[in-house]
């Protein structure tokens, strides 16, 4: 999945290499974000809207959303490798992007957002101390009663492994209450993502409103 890291040292290093062999080797590659437009779209975000996308790396939603007026776009990525993929497809339209690198569990969000965007990142927060610590980031970068959070992971019928790393598999349930209570479940849905080397990796999605 795009841009990310795994709970030991070097994780940059780790996620860097596996950008450096180029797009047809990585499984979450996909030439449109399909899923992740559509989920926007089905709970109203709109170019006014800031967005940040966590583990965002070399992703297309960047470029789409751009193409769609978007003018406050934030990335987040432990790879400067998989950024800097993104920046060269986008040429001088990456300089109206913010491009963070950090990872997640140690990130202090300088802003609030009003759409946090995450394509196949929770997944691999697989301790209770990994989760707690991206929940923490997920709290400081939203805003009370109005962000909507947009999260994808593998489904429970998913890969049990993703670059050679072991993942949490997810129903919508089962994502929410990973979440917790500050989320409102507003949608979800089922993807079956095809891999560069046609394996079908089924996905669960799901939409949340934070709490007042």
């Amino acid at each position: 999945m795009m841009g990310r890291w795994r709970p030991t040292t070097g994780s940059a290093e780790h996620w860097d290499h596996v950008y450096g062999h180029g797009d047809a080797t990585r499984s979450w590659f996909q030439h449109q974000a399909v899923w992740s437009l559509q989920m926007l779209d089905r709970v109203g975000i709109g170019p006014s809207d800031s967005v940040i996308d966590v583990g965002g790396g070399s992703s297309p939603l960047t470029a789409a959303l751009l193409a769609r007026g978007h003018s406050d776009l934030t990335v987040l990525d432990v790879s400067l490798t998989g950024m800097r993929t993104a920046q060269q497809r986008l040429s001088d339209a990456a300089e109206g992007v913010q491009w963070l690198v950090g990872d997640v569990r140690t990130w202090r969000p300088p802003r609030r957002y009003l759409v946090w965007h995450d394509r196949a990142l929770f997944h691999f927060m697989i301790t209770d101390q990994d989760r707690d610590a991206y929940l923490k980031a997920l709290e400081s970068g939203t805003v009370p009663g109005r962000t909507i959070s947009i999260f994808a992971t593998f489904a429970s019928d998913g890969p049990r492994q993703c670059s050679g790393l072991p993942v949490a598999r997810y129903s919508a349930a089962e994502l929410a209450a990973a979440i917790g209570d500050s989320w409102q479940p507003i949608d979800d849905g089922r993807e079956l993502h095809t891999t560069p080397t046609s394996v079908i990796q089924p996905f669960t999605w799901t939409a949340f409103r934070r709490r007042s």
